[in-house]
């Protein structure tokens, strides 16, 4: 028997194909907008479900916009040696990562659960973040997600904690290869990635 899900996520596997001109239509709406929206409701609701959203008071849903590209230094102007011309990445983060800290910033009393990508354009990357309110009684009541309350997962967008920061931390490795990622890239002289 298939979820009652199944229909919205097979949907959202080509969302410019299946869903056509609203898709356009949607993105176009959002290039729009302010870089970071509260919404009313998630976008993709099996997505949002299945990473521990309840639509209930305490949970808060913020559209973030990122751009994408220029993630690098441009190149000196001036003489260097040849080591010193090179172009290094700056950022080291996947793009997730950085939408759930800018939203976290804008939104300092709530704590980030998780996020999802909602769109994309040329220039642009959508994602939509969950957020909890610990101070609300729904959620300090709610066992399976009263756990956010705790102080260690205070600032967890910033800290690293989350999903997509873990990700691109490499903590989803194992074996021979996470020997430099653990306890952490700072700790074994930035050696990583």
């Amino acid at each position: 028997m298939r979820s009652s899900y199944s229909y919205i996520r097979e949907t959202w596997k080509k969302p410019k194909l299946n869903l056509g001109k609203l898709w356009q239509e949607r993105l176009i709406e959002w290039r729009r907008s302010n870089v970071v929206v509260r919404v009313e409701k998630p976008t993709r609701l099996d997505r949002a479900r299945a990473l521990g959203y309840k639509a209930k008071r305490g949970f808060v849903i913020v559209r973030v916009r990122i751009g994408r590209g220029g993630r690098k230094r441009p190149k000196p102007k001036g003489g260097r040696r040849s080591k010193r011309q090179t172009i290094k990445k700056v950022l080291k983060m996947n793009y997730r990562w950085v939408a759930e800290q800018r939203a976290a910033r804008k939104f300092p009393n709530l704590e980030v659960l998780n996020s999802y990508w909602v769109g994309e354009d040329g220039i642009h990357y959508f994602y939509e973040i969950i957020f909890v309110d610990p101070n609300r009684p729904e959620i300090k009541k709610d066992k399976n997600i009263k756990w956010i309350i705790s102080k260690k997962h205070k600032k967890r967008a910033a800290r690293g904690l989350t999903s997509a920061a873990r990700k691109s931390r490499g903590l989803r490795k194992k074996g021979k290869r996470a020997i430099k990622i653990r306890p952490s890239l700072r700790a074994h002289g930035r050696r990583g990635k």
